[in-house]
This record gives structure tokens, sequence and C-alpha cells, in this order.
């Protein structure tokens, strides 16, 4: 496939990084593009890896789909061209998003003025916010949340410890993630209770820890505040709207793929997405079963993915 790398002027001091990943005889004809927006701390590389198999964007692409990545602000190979102010989440959702949309519907080669969204885990949020603030104009087809939060309608143990207070969680900068998560991933696969809470490690092979850590960015301490405020008041607010409201007034079909042991989003977080919309316009894909359990992680690098998600998600959108 053709790989072509985007620096992107989001018109607010940042360039973000866009890739484009094309079939190298071009495009299906009459498929839309697909921009995928990756999660909290981490970037797109690890929705262009898997440690054994093929990714899922290699997964889109093979199949006739122009796929692109979107590192926003702060991720992967984006860059400040100016003093760098504090970013929250509505920079992400109401300034980025809307950029790199824009940048795909103006440089695909598909002809196609809109395109689908996959938004991936904290991603996931940032498309809903996106489209909660444009219900009537935004330019999605199609949106595939994948271990997204919405409302927050439970949270792991682990996770209310972690932000039980905004000040707390916000208080210390957090550096150097990606060299202390590649010292830690072969002790952890040792005890993996520990992990659980993010992954299976009977369903990840992890023996390319300096690989899958390329996917891990820094946390940023005002977004963990926002995060604890989030989880502490379930609805999440960004400009003024309730994120979970607006969205009732978009039609726009959209499917959740959760798994049925992730600890990061649990599933009636992940579900509450169907409350907001209404059971006729979101398909939901639930992972795992109780014996080849699945958590946050096993929707994008876990063994077998490519039958168990890649192929659903590429069918949805296909079905428009």
């Amino acid at each position: 496939m053709q790989r072509d790398t985007h620096l992107v002027d989001n018109g607010d001091g940042w360039e973000l990084e866009l890739t484009c990943f094309r079939p190298s005889g071009g495009a299906a004809s009459g498929a839309r593009p697909v921009l995928m927006v990756p999660g909290y701390a981490m970037n797109s590389f690890i929705l262009s890896f898997h440690p054994t198999g093929v990714s899922m964007v290699e997964y889109l692409v093979n199949d006739g789909l122009e796929v692109w990545t979107a590192n926003l602000r702060g991720q992967g190979g984006s860059r400040s061209v100016r003093r760098a102010a504090r970013f929250g989440l509505r920079e992400l959702s109401l300034i980025d998003v809307p950029a790199a949309i824009r940048h795909v519907i103006g440089n695909t080669a598909t002809g196609a003025n809109k395109l689908d969204l996959v938004g991936c885990s904290l991603g996931a949020s940032m498309v809903y916010t996106y489209l909660a603030h444009n219900a009537q104009d935004h330019l999605a087809e199609r949106v595939i949340a994948i271990g997204g939060p919405l409302r927050w309608n439970a949270v792991h143990p682990l996770m209310k410890v972690a932000f039980r207070s905004g000040r707390i969680a916000g208080a210390v900068p957090v550096v150097g993630t990606r060299r202390l998560a590649r010292m830690a991933l072969p002790v952890l696969k040792r005890v993996p209770a520990l992990l659980s809470i993010y992954m299976n490690s009977d369903e990840v092979d992890l023996t390319q820890a300096d690989q899958l850590v390329q996917t891990i960015d820094d946390p940023v301490p005002y977004i963990n505040r926002q995060i604890a405020r989030w989880i502490r008041h379930k609805d999440l607010v960004v400009d003024g709207v309730n994120v979970t409201q607006g969205l009732s007034a978009v039609d726009t079909p959209v499917m959740v793929v959760l798994a049925n042991k992730d600890g990061i989003v649990p599933i009636p977080t992940a579900m509450s997405v169907v409350d907001a919309m209404g059971q006729d316009r979101v398909t939901v894909l639930e992972v795992g079963d109780p014996v080849r359990w699945a958590a946050h992680a096993d929707l994008f690098i876990g063994e077998g993915v490519q039958e168990r998600v890649f192929e659903p998600m590429l069918q949805w959108l296909r079905s428009a």
C-alpha cells in the first residue's frame, strides 16, 4: 500500500500529523475515506501495527479503502509552531478533529465529500464531542467507536483510585512514559492480573515490546483533571455542551466495538451511547466470551482480532 504523511495547520498553533494509506491500485469505486482518531496518551502507530498479523489499517486498505490516521496536538509527530498553550478536550475535539476532517475531504483520492470516522478509546469521545457540537452539519457518514467512553455509568476500581482527585491527577507532569512502559511490559507479562485491566496477556504477543511502546505518548496533566471531573459527574461537558444529550440530535449510524472484560472502559460506559442515540442508530459488537475474554488493548492488537474486530468493522462500513 502507498503511505504519505501530511503536516496540517490546525489554525491554532499546531501542525497535526496525518498519514494516508492507499491501496497500490487505488481505492475501490464509491468508497469513502476512513479517518482514525487514536486515544489518550497514545498515537496512531498502533493502528498500523500488529505484533503477529495484519494491522487494522492494513486490513481495511487491503479491501480497497483509503485510510487516514490522525495524530492530534501532543500526539506522535504533530508539532507546535508557536509557544504551546494549555490544551484539553475542547481543543482536541472542536479544533483538531475538524481540521483533520477538512484535510481528508480536501485531499482524498476518492472524490468523496463525506468520510467515515473511527474513534479509538478517548478518540471516540472526541468524535462524539465533534458530532454533538455539529449535529446537523458534520461530515461523517458512519462512525465506529472502539472502546470509547461517553457516560461513566461504570468505573473500574483502579480507575476510580487513579482519577479520584482531579487536583492530584493533574498536579505532576508525567514524562518518559514510553521508556517506563518498555521496562515494565516484560515484567508485567509474568503477573497477568496486573495487566488484566488493559489486556488479556494470553491474547497479546508482548515479545515485541520495543515496537508496541512506540504508540505511547506522555499524558497531559490538564486532561487528567478533565477526565477526573468527567468521571465524577458521569457526563462529558465540553464548551458548555453535554455531549450525551447532544448526541440525541445526531442521526449518523454508529457501531460500538467493546471488550467483554474491559477495565479501562467498562461495558455500561461504552454502551451509554445506545441510551443517548437509540438502538435503531447504534450497532454493537461485543468481543470476547467467558473463556476467551478480551480487554481494552485486545481490540487492536489481540490474537485473531482480524476476524473478531476488523472484518465486522469492514462489513459494517461496506453496508452503507
